[in-house]
């Protein structure tokens, strides 16, 4: 081989070996059959010769770096990650939910009332806002986390006004509960201490039968002592009650009565209200009885000439249910002032929506919330008042 000083092309390491490039190229004699290969290195390979594979085939390239034809081209330190479907179901999902919220009065109420179902579990259609951002977040995808931020932006436009204080300042000077006690309580004594709890200067009840009513009358009696009792609903006051009657909303029952309160800055009209219940059966939602029961009680209202009108009690539906609207038109609930949230009052055990209402007119709700569950179905409401 020449003298490296002298040689203008220096040797070139190929595969274990040198080369002098200037010499052609000398293929490698292929090794016979019998021989087994070298166990202690590589073969030698010249350029152009084919290689010999030896009895194991060499293993799969595991690196997970992109090719030089792939979308995040060469230099690129960062996986091109095409669009999944899972990124859609997600959007679709969030677009979907928005569009319920924001067109649930277009959704029909035929057949079977779907559209009132659908608005009295309205408020539970914000659960999907961060079960939609989790998934989105999991799933590192930009786009799912913009819908269910929007979304959640929709859900707080309809709902946020139920978590804020809009009484603007200034205590109550009257407290108002009101109580679907359930004919079946096995402790009514034990519902009057939770009712009291409140220190309340008016009380509503519901559900009361005359075989529980003197359990219920004697400890509020002592408390409250002006009252009113008709059918299976009664009201008692701190303050003298001077007209009473019963509403007759429902002729096959007596369940509502007005009472006329002298109220601590004047008279205040007083409505107990117990309207019929409703089913989810496979017709649907039945609401027909109550809807025709809320129709005579909108009426009476009309025709109400007080200033001042509360409104207590059991109206089997939601604020959000189409059906209440001729009355939520007329009348204010006090969860909508009260800042306290939505206020479910059933069932009991795990309320999921609030079908017992404080509804008002010509005064101003500071607070709303909800009682301890007692030995009924449904939980108490109670309400401060600025009347």
């Amino acid at each position: 081989m020449a003298d490296l000083r002298e040689d203008p092309y220096p040797d070139v390491y190929i595969g274990g070996g040198f080369s002098d490039p200037s010499e052609p190229a000398i293929p490698a004699p292929a090794p016979a059959p019998s021989e087994p290969s070298s166990p202690t290195g590589p073969d030698l390979i010249a350029p152009g010769s084919e290689p010999v594979p030896d009895s194991a085939p060499s293993p799969e390239p595991t690196g997970p770096g992109p090719s030089m034809s792939s979308p995040a081209g060469p230099g690129r330190y960062f996986p091109y990650f095409p669009k999944r479907r899972g990124d859609r179901l997600l959007g679709v999902v969030a677009v979907v939910t928005g569009l319920v919220l924001v067109c649930h009065s277009l959704v029909p109420n035929t057949p079977g009332n779907l559209g009132s179902l659908l608005e009295t579990m309205l408020p539970w259609t914000g659960l999907a806002v961060p079960a939609l951002l989790l998934a989105a977040l999991i799933r590192r995808s930009v786009p799912a986390v913009v819908a269910a931020l929007l979304l959640g932006a929709v859900w707080s436009a309809l709902f946020a006004s139920l978590f804020l204080d809009g009484s603007g300042g200034g205590g109550p000077n009257l407290t108002v509960v009101t109580h679907n006690v359930n004919a079946d309580n096995p402790d009514p004594a034990a519902t009057v201490r939770t009712l009291l709890a409140a220190d309340p200067d008016l009380v509503a009840l519901e559900e009361i039968t005359d075989e529980a009513l003197p359990a219920y009358r004697g400890p509020l009696d002592r408390r409250l002592p002006h009252s009113v009792h008709i059918g299976t609903v009664a009201l008692w006051s701190r303050y003298p009650i001077t007209e009473s009657r019963r509403v007759t909303i429902d002729p096959g029952w007596s369940r509502s009565l007005r009472a006329l309160v002298q109220g601590p800055k004047g008279p205040l009209a007083v409505y107990v209200v117990h309207l019929p219940s409703v089913r989810v059966g496979a017709s649907g939602f039945a609401t027909g009885r109550r809807d025709e029961t809320l129709g005579a009680l909108v009426r009476a209202l009309d025709d109400e000439r007080q200033k001042k009108v509360l409104l207590l009690g059991d109206l089997n539906g939601a604020t959000t249910d189409r059906g209440l609207e001729p009355l939520t038109s007329r009348l204010a609930s006090v969860e909508g002032s009260g800042g306290n949230g939505f206020g479910f009052s059933w069932p009991a055990a795990f309320p999921v929506t609030r079908v017992d209402h404080i509804l008002t007119r010509g005064v101003t709700p500071t607070d709303a919330w909800t009682l301890p569950a007692t030995g009924s179905d449904h939980r108490p409401v109670a309400a401060g008042l600025r009347a």
